[in-house]
């Protein structure tokens, strides 16, 4: 590989940026993450396990929806899934609902009934279900997490952090499905009219969701997520009186203090790599995706371009030949692939070459 290494100064915020400026919060645990990149832009306990209540539900419903089952297939109620405390839907054994229904009582009513019934439906049995939350909450990194059941009801064995629930709603954002039913306010289906508990949809400009939660024992927990000038930011806070205006305050400050700046577009010429095997000597390397990188007033990040020293053809556009990569005080904060702007065949004379080669050495 070959290296290009140059200080991008241009990455540098404007002047016009506000300057950082303390943020407290009501919380017991509070973090603001940039869902791009996962970078902490702001953090409190955030590694701290403890209980999370109803926003367990995120996973509940990344999971079922990741199973692959088909979200308009009826499921016929069954009256030992039934009887779940705390919040409810109200449904009845053998009634018949959507999968598709069952997710929007459970991430808008946060019913603990749509809980169960989603993850008997999934998996077979709620111990079953449970299993892949734990497994599909180790594949995201939440280290300090592990879940009991599906609804976040209280139990030892229920817990979670700031941290890692940030991490499960990046995933959750990334996730069409899930995030679209997160961000919608109210819908009807059936006879039942589902209104989202989550205020910010209505109280904050650019809010796209996502989960409340309250037990006696957890307090208010509330993730949320917004969306500005192309920049999403995730908020958690955990036992907090007055989650509301705590993550108005901190998205504001999120955007105020740490807006994204472009690292590159799609397509972006970063270099060029010699082609063997073809008439056409190089290949230019192309930004194969856009990026970008929350920055405050003042910071700047380096970038690297690691290039193949050639490539053989025949290949095609697209593939991929080297990598950019950005630091931020010598550690890797974003990274992108670089391909081939245009495919190459097989020089015709090549394989001739080669014959001739052959025969003159016999």
């Amino acid at each position: 590989m070959k290296k290009l290494t140059a200080a991008l100064a241009a990455l540098l915020l404007a002047t016009a940026c506000l300057p950082a400026r303390a943020v407290d919060t009501h919380a017991s645990c509070a973090i603001l993450m940039d869902a791009e990149s996962g970078r902490v832009l702001y953090e409190q306990n955030i590694h701290q396990p403890r209980l999370i209540a109803s926003i367990t539900k995120l996973l509940t419903a990344l999971v079922a929806v990741e199973q692959g089952s088909d979200l308009d297939q009826v499921v016929t109620v069954k009256g030992e899934w039934l009887g779940s405390e705390g919040s409810s839907i109200y449904l009845k054994a053998g009634e018949e609902i959507t999968l598709r229904g069952l997710l929007y009582g459970l991430l808008l009513q946060s019913g603990n009934d749509a809980a169960m019934a989603i993850a008997c439906h999934t998996a077979g049995s709620e111990a079953d279900f449970v299993a892949l939350m734990n497994a599909r909450a180790a594949e995201l990194g939440m280290k300090d997490s592990s879940f009991a059941n599906p609804s976040g009801l209280n139990d030892d064995k229920h817990y979670s952090t700031a941290y890692d629930m940030a991490l499960l709603a990046q995933a959750c954002l990334q996730n069409e499905t899930v995030a679209d039913i997160c961000a919608t306010r109210s819908i009807t289906i059936g006879t039942r009219t589902f209104v989202n508990h989550n205020k910010l949809l209505y109280r904050y400009g650019g809010c796209v969701g996502m989960k409340t939660g309250f037990t006696e024992k957890a307090g208010r927990t509330l993730v949320s997520a917004a969306t500005r000038e192309g920049q999403t930011l995730i908020c958690v806070t955990l036992n907090d009186g007055d989650d509301w205006n705590d993550h108005c305050k901190l998205l504001d400050y999120g955007f105020e203090t740490f807006p994204r700046q472009a690292l590159c577009q799609t397509g972006e010429v970063l270099g060029s790599v010699a082609v063997e095997g073809s008439l056409i000597p190089t290949v230019a390397a192309v930004t194969a995706e856009e990026a970008g990188y929350p920055l405050r007033a003042g910071e700047a990040l380096t970038m690297e371009v690691e290039l193949d020293r050639s490539i053989r053809a025949p290949y095609e556009a697209g593939a991929v030949i080297g990598e950019a990569l950005w630091k931020k005080d010598g550690e890797l904060v974003a990274r992108i692939p670089l391909v081939a702007q245009s495919g190459a065949g097989l020089d015709v004379r090549e394989p001739l070459s080669w014959w001739w080669r052959l025969w003159g050495a016999a």
